[in-house]
């Protein structure tokens, strides 16, 4: 009768244990899978030098890995524990620490900036009417280039000169309050005004608020930080037959609110396992029950398609739509050579990061892999057909791109000098308050241009006394000289050093 009961009991837990060692076979397998394609597409695509993936299921870690390389001067190798920037995906962060506050009462998300800001230049001007929800679901209709400008890119800034520049914000003629337009000045000017109120750097808070609580150790909001604990993969240009290092990189002054955080694969697991079980990892509640849910659910409504992805809605830091008929909560980022793509599928608790080094010719490697994962979990009879064919249209895309650039770039070489004057006559430097100082220069022959951490040599352009620049890779600005001691650049007037305009 004892061996009876005894059999009874195995029987009882084998049955049990029986969906759990089905479901981590069929994990092990997925994986597999997952991990073979992408090095099959990283061989393909070619141009992309370094990989990263996390994919979760409910509280569950399928995979974290590493392919390719971080640098290609040095070739140190990509592992779930390389440091990738992941831009405008910070967004997500940024917004769980301003409602982690709100939730417990230190700020209103609803109520107007002018009833809490500590700023008054921003209290009576146009941002004063407006609340944190509208500015961090992109619905303010305000912009604010000074801000955003110095924030990411030039990096030539202060809390003091930031919340002056609060402000410069203008309404947007074409985006009325209410209607969805993305930017990073949103989220730029919350921070701002939260920092001159609450004394907080967006660092330290999104640090203390979600960074600490959810474990995510090897995620930073400082460059120096992330270079000193680890492997960095740095941006990638694969404009060339092979990639080179991108000439603009992230450095702390330039990690900002809308785009400012370092993470691993290993991280990124943990994001997505919180985003899944709404706070919950670890066998513990490490965010309040509802907190992280909230900031999921949209709160205002777009139609749009970005790739294979449809969006219907931005909430807190997260774009609300659709992949298939399947909903994704999703954000993307990229900036002068990296790419990161963060999403999950709430109703299937299934969730995927990619991040690469690369995103000129071949970023979109992210995606793909991401939707491979989708497909290979969903089991779609065609997988194997649908990849070829998606691997196939990247190369073609890589190598249209490549030659697009390749034209462009004889096509300005080939171009009139258009500057009247000696260079020497050009040389110096030109003040916008809004703006900052921006240096001309000149190094063998050629102009130069500097405006903070960005730097570039000068081409010519089409339109008298006027030069192209690309401070940012591949993103051409032009600079016009309006007279002896003037130019504009951004939109924004210029004035020699030392130089008043008068009345």
């Amino acid at each position: 009768m004892k061996s009876s009961h005894a059999f009874a009991a195995v029987l009882s837990l084998a049955l049990l244990w029986a969906p759990a060692l089905r479901a981590q076979t069929a994990d092990a397998a997925h994986a597999a899978d997952i991990d073979a394609f992408v090095r099959k597409a990283m061989a393909r695509v070619e141009a992309v030098p370094g990989l990263a993936v996390a994919v979760v299921t409910g509280d569950e870690v399928v995979m974290t890995l590493g392919y390719g390389v971080a640098d290609v001067r040095t070739g140190a190798p990509v592992d779930a524990e390389t440091g990738f920037y992941i831009a405008s995906a910070t967004k997500s962060f940024t917004a769980l620490a301003v409602a982690g506050m709100a939730a417990r009462g230190e700020v209103s998300l609803d109520s107007p900036v002018s009833a809490w800001t500590g700023n008054p230049e921003a209290a009576s001007g146009l941002v004063g009417s407006v609340s944190l929800t509208d500015l961090l679901s992109h619905r303010s209709g305000l912009d604010n280039n000074p801000i955003a400008f110095r924030a990411a890119y030039s990096g030539d800034h202060s809390p003091t000169v930031m919340q002056r520049l609060a402000a410069e914000t203008v309404q947007r003629p074409d985006t009325p309050r209410g209607v969805f337009r993305y930017s990073n000045a949103g989220y730029n000017l919350a921070t701002t005004l939260l920092e001159a109120s609450r004394g907080r750097d967006w660092r330290v808070m999104v640090r203390d608020e979600v960074l600490a609580s959810a474990g995510m150790t090897q995620t930073t909001a400082w460059i120096s930080e992330a270079g000193r604990a680890r492997i960095l993969a740095v941006g990638h240009l694969g404009d060339g037959p092979t990639p080179r290092v991108s000439p603009l990189q992230k450095v702390d002054a330039t990690m900002q609110s809308a785009g400012g955080l370092v993470s691993t694969a290993h991280d990124m697991a943990r994001w997505l396992e919180l985003q899944i079980n709404d706070g919950l990892i670890d066998g513990r509640q490490v965010f309040p029950a509802g907190l992280i849910r909230f900031t999921h659910r949209p709160l205002v409504t777009q139609d749009t398609a970005f790739g294979a992805y449809h969006r219907d809605g931005y909430g807190l830091g997260w774009q609300v739509g659709r992949y298939g008929t399947d909903v994704l909560i999703h954000h993307f980022g990229n900036f002068s050579g990296s790419r990161a793509h963060v999403s999950f599928m709430p109703d299937r608790r299934l969730g995927v990061a990619v991040m690469v080094n690369e995103d000129l010719v071949a970023g979109a490697l992210a995606d793909v892999v991401a939707n491979y994962v989708y497909d290979r979990f969903a089991e779609r009879p065609d997988l194997d057909a649908v990849y070829e064919a998606e691997l196939a249209t990247l190369v073609e895309r890589r190598d249209r791109r490549r030659a697009g650039l390749a034209a462009a770039r004889a096509e300005r070489a080939a171009r009139p000098w258009s500057l009247s004057r000696p260079m020497t006559s050009y040389v110096g430097t030109y003040v916008n308050p809004a703006m900052g100082s921006l240096q001309i220069g000149q190094l063998d022959g050629r102009m130069t241009v500097a405006i903070g951490v960005l730097s570039a040599v000068a081409e010519a352009y089409t339109d008298a006394e006027s030069v192209r620049v690309e401070l940012v890779p591949f993103q051409g600005e032009v600079l016009s000289f309006q007279s002896p001691d003037t130019l504009v650049f951004e939109g924004e007037t210029f004035l020699r050093a030392g130089i008043r305009l008068i009345p």
